[in-house]
């Protein structure tokens, strides 16, 4: 008897069709072919609060360019995406033409919900993360990337965050790619993720903390000048 190889389908990306999503996708497009980008942050909203302009995000603005000033560091996170509008960005533009140095990838946490109760969660989210770090690869094909492990959830969906990390670290090191996990940097959840998702300023500093010596092999020493484009913000209603 002969058997079918079995090949898992192309993962396809979901673009997102509410109107601040299509502006945002705008703003980084735009964002994209203006200034100079060496390190290139792609995510949801926990990347996109910490290298963003809005007013109420200031603190967490400062401490990125604390951290990544000098380095030309481009935020393209958006706010809501899951893995799939992630990979649907990258598809249709944002990457191309960037040519960065470093590509730092944190993405995931918003598929989780979903995923409860499925048997083959970590499975379709390994898939998923490897068609961006794919993606990526193509786009830019001298990037270090970089996938940075989902950080830990309060709610329900948290006790997933374990299987699907380690089937990442899997993917990271089939795609060539560095595999960096801060959670046990994490010490005080109620401190560092005030509603339970989102990083405080000690939250983001032991990411940043973990990144930094990967950083610095990539980019060398950070300039006291910078060239990467402005951030965007919250395109409104």
């Amino acid at each position: 008897m002969i058997f079918a190889l079995q090949v898992p389908p192309p993962v396809q990306a979901v673009e997102r069709l509410d109107r601040k999503s299509q502006v945002a996708h705008q703003q980084l497009l735009a964002k994209a072919k203006s200034g100079r980008i060496d390190l290139y942050f792609l995510g949801d909203s926990i990347t996109r609060r910490w290298g963003c302009s809005d007013a109420q995000y200031a603190n967490l603005y400062s401490h990125w360019k604390s951290n990544f000033w000098g380095w030309n560091a481009g935020d393209f996170g958006w706010g809501g995406d899951t893995t799939l509008n992630a990979l649907w960005r990258v598809r249709n533009g944002e990457l191309d033409g960037v040519q960065p140095k470093v590509i730092v990838v944190l993405i995931g946490t918003n598929d989780l919900p979903s995923m409860v109760g499925r048997s083959d969660a970590a499975d379709v989210m390994g898939q998923r993360v490897g068609a961006i770090l794919s993606e990526c690869r193509s786009k830019a094909p001298k990037a270090k990337l970089v996938l940075t492990a989902i950080f830990p959830r309060t709610d329900a969906s948290g006790a997933m965050v374990p299987s699907v990390n380690e089937r990442y670290q899997r993917v990271a090191r089939q795609s060539k790619a560095t595999f960096l996990d801060v959670n046990r940097g994490f010490t005080d959840m109620k401190s560092m993720f005030p509603d339970g998702l989102h990083p405080s300023v000690a939250g983001y500093q032991v990411w940043a903390d973990g990144l930094r010596p990967i950083l610095t092999r990539a980019l060398g020493r950070r300039r006291s000048d910078d060239l990467a484009p402005p951030p965007t913000g919250d395109p409104g209603r």
